[in-house]
């Protein structure tokens, strides 16, 4: 029996291999007739930064700063995110199979796992870096825990050598 592919999440680090795996989360959707999640996750502030900055501050100060940098983030990035369909639309047609773009606060893991659930995602599409000889290194922490940790199925796209490509500027 073939799963039916109807969306597909594609999380992105916004490091050039995330650029280089769009591709194939458009190539994904075209042959499945699917649309796209675009999803990336902003890591909060460790607690220990909190730690050192809070005596100096007020805590709903700070609480509130936070809050306001975290969505200016939010916002620069989904702003990013929309800026690279647009250059991507110029080599493939890809605008029409984005479903959506989300940016969230959290840890990247939890937060794929989380979106891919609460979007009703059939497939999650990853990059790795590939900067070791290790699997784990290899892989990368995010995208092996992704694939310990959630029952859909994962491509994960590692890049090719000598490939130079950037995300600022589109594949």
């Amino acid at each position: 029996m073939n799963a039916k592919i109807k969306k597909i999440l594609y999380a992105t680090d916004l490091s050039d291999n995330s650029a280089y795996a769009f591709r194939y989360a458009v190539d994904m959707a075209q042959k499945n007739d699917a649309k796209i999640v675009i999803f990336h996750a902003i890591e909060p502030i460790p607690p220990y930064v909190r730690h050192y900055v809070m005596p100096f501050e007020d805590e709903s100060e700070w609480e509130e700063k936070m809050k306001k940098e975290q969505e200016l983030t939010a916002k620069k990035i989904k702003e990013r995110l929309e800026d690279f369909c647009k250059r991507e639309a110029q080599r493939i047609p890809c605008l029409d199979l984005i479903l959506k773009i989300i940016v969230k606060t959290g840890y990247p893991v939890e937060e794929i796992i989380r979106t891919s659930e609460e979007e009703d995602c059939d497939v999650i599409v990853l990059g790795t870096h590939g900067k070791g000889f290790l699997l784990e290194t290899f892989l990368g922490s995010v995208a092996r825990s992704v694939l310990d940790r959630t029952r859909k199925p994962v491509f994960i796209i590692p890049l090719p050598k000598k490939e130079e490509i950037s995300f600022d500027e589109g594949i």
